[in-house]
């Protein structure tokens, strides 16, 4: 057997040595492990968000270069994502997680004594590639680790990351900001996620495998169905209502609802505590109406709140506020659903691996550009509301997807 040390695999070495998979619970300590480090890898994303309106404040920037700078990590977050088997090749999967949160760690650290837009729009794209390291190299981690009957309950341990986060960022910020400076903020977030990278490094048993790199051939196949485009556009705007508004919101609530920074903040994590159960509602709803119909349906009703959402104020704003993030937590769970039926299952890796980043470049860095946009020239509300119209024009392309009914044998 080929022995493998530290982060770097023997390049001469063909084989791939595979973990036995293993029940959940004899595994549980190591998933745990891994969804801190997604964790971690989302709130060093998106404590900017809560943080923004002060950040815009201290480096004299714009709306729309506040904007921006969540385009840069999504970029960033792209490249990484692309290229992440590459990685994972070479240095194994625990390997890419280690640099994963070693990246994000650095990045925070570095634009914490950043005061030069260029130069923290640097930092964003090196923060975006940490976080997009991440997903494949867990994601192949723990199914390998874990038996077929169990991905379930492991992957939903998982992806309990994200909505926590988003809940906890703008609440955490509001802690912190009584106490510290954005910027030592910022450097704490750095320390810490270096100092569980490297945890993870000394201590985690598992990913102890290399990765796959994609074949041109087999990419080509993915991107040349019409149905990928189309979840493509669908995933974007459902990323883009989801955490592309979240980036923008404080700024919205504040500048342009006349919020306080607190209030805003505390509001904003409240009203993401429905991401912790909505995706059970969406695959409740699933198994009833189709993936389909559920996908139009969702999408629309969530292009008419986000319009409402741009367009009200007061208790109205606070309801819709609540609203429109609990309709899109039924989005993913029903998304992913059908993105493993629009191509033959050896081939849904591929697709997953390119819509998650194509779509987030779009709905999680072009929409809060454009939020931001209009923000500096017309209003932010007006931006919003021109994100809700787009969402219902195009929510009726999901019922053209073509959805593979005999699938052949693989994984």
């Amino acid at each position: 057997m080929t022995k493998r040390r530290g982060l770097f695999v023997d390049p001469y070495v063909s084989d791939k040595e595979c973990p036995v998979p293993e029940p959940f619970r004899a595994n549980l300590g190591r998933i745990l492990f891994v969804s801190a480090l997604f964790f971690l890898s989302f709130m060093g994303r998106f404590i900017l968000a809560p943080l923004m309106p002060t950040i815009e404040q201290k480096l004299n920037i714009t709306y729309s270069q506040s904007g921006s700078l969540f385009l840069m990590i999504s970029l960033g977050f792209f490249v990484a994502q692309i290229c992440s088997g590459f990685l994972s090749n070479k240095v194994n999967h625990k390997g890419t997680l280690v640099i994963s949160m070693l990246g994000m760690g650095l990045a925070l650290g570095i634009f914490s004594v950043s005061s030069q837009l260029w130069f923290i729009q640097i930092c964003l794209v090196l923060l975006g590639m940490g976080a997009g390291l991440h997903i494949p190299s867990a994601i192949a981690t723990i199914t390998a680790m874990v038996s077929h009957s169990d991905w379930g309950k492991a992957l939903a341990l998982h992806q309990m990351a994200p909505p926590l986060s988003l809940v906890l960022c703008p609440l955490i910020a509001n802690l912190m900001l009584g106490l510290f400076s954005w910027q030592l903020i910022l450097a704490i977030f750095g320390a810490v996620t270096l100092i569980v990278g490297l945890a993870f490094h000394r201590f985690g048993r598992c990913g102890e495998f290399p990765g796959d790199t994609p074949r041109p051939a087999v990419v080509k196949r993915v991107i040349s169905t019409h149905s990928f485009w189309i979840m493509v556009v669908i995933f974007a705007l459902a990323i883009g209502g989801s955490v592309g508004l979240y980036t923008m919101l404080p700024l919205f609530l504040v500048n342009e609802r006349g919020m306080d920074l607190d209030w805003a903040n505390t509001l904003l994590g409240l009203s993401r505590i429905s991401g912790l159960f909505m995706p059970f509602v969406g695959g409740w709803f699933m198994s009833r109406i189709g993936e389909k119909i559920l996908i139009f349906l969702v999408m629309l009703i969530a292009g008419i709140s986000t319009i409402m959402l741009g367009a009200m104020s007061g208790p109205w704003l606070i309801a819709v506020l609540f609203l429109q993030p609990a309709v899109l937590g039924c989005f993913f769970t029903v998304g992913f659903a059908v993105l493993a039926r629009i191509v033959q299952p050896n081939l849904r890796s591929i697709a997953a691996s390119f819509t998650t980043p194509t779509a987030f470049v779009i709905g999680g860095g072009v929409l809060p550009t454009v939020i931001g946009y209009m923000g500096q020239r017309y209003s932010f509300g007006f931006g919003i509301v021109l994100i809700g119209v787009v969402t219902i024009v195009v929510s009726g392309l999901v019922l053209s997807v073509k959805l593979v009914e005999e699938t052949e044998a693989g994984c």
